[in-house]
């Protein structure tokens, strides 16, 4: 079972190494059984290929030192989450304001469409249903507390 301290000790490793620029913010820490650390950071513009590499060296080398995983026994991976992610903080939902979202709530409900509004209470989808005349915007507020997930969805 996953240590919870070290979770915690990895937090705080990133978000000090991640600190001297406040545009970058931590999206989820993740250990696999076989020590795997999976680090996923984001940005409010985006976070470059070199950012990411210059942030999972850093944090390579503070848990070198930390002796958290006997005998260096780890693996480390420091990426942005990805597409497959879904969205997880309000900072990540802020900054894809007028992208396509695919929102499944708990109770199975699947919406689809442009998000327009993020907030701390609630997601609003601006949902279009029919072609040309006939089409109809449909606005669902959803509140957060009702998702399950959030993902972006791209369109061709």
């Amino acid at each position: 079972m996953i240590n919870e301290q070290q979770l915690e000790a990895i937090t705080k490793m990133i978000e000090t190494v991640i600190a001297e620029d406040p545009t970058y913010f931590l999206v989820e820490v993740k250990i696999k059984p076989t020590n795997n650390v999976k680090v996923f950071l984001d940005g409010d513009s985006g976070i470059s290929i070199q950012k990411v590499a210059s942030y999972n060296r850093a944090l390579y080398k503070l848990l070198e030192e930390s002796n958290l995983f006997p005998d260096g026994d780890f693996s480390l991976e420091v990426s942005s989450p990805g597409l497959e992610e879904p969205l997880k903080l309000q900072r990540q939902f802020q900054k894809n304001i007028g992208r396509d979202v695919e929102v499944l709530t708990k109770d199975g409900q699947k919406i689809e469409g442009k998000m327009v509004k993020a907030d701390e209470e609630a997601l609003t989808i601006e949902e279009e249903k029919g072609k040309q005349k006939k089409k109809e915007i449909i606005q669902h507020v959803v509140p957060l507390n009702t998702i399950k997930s959030t993902k972006i969805q791209i369109k061709f």
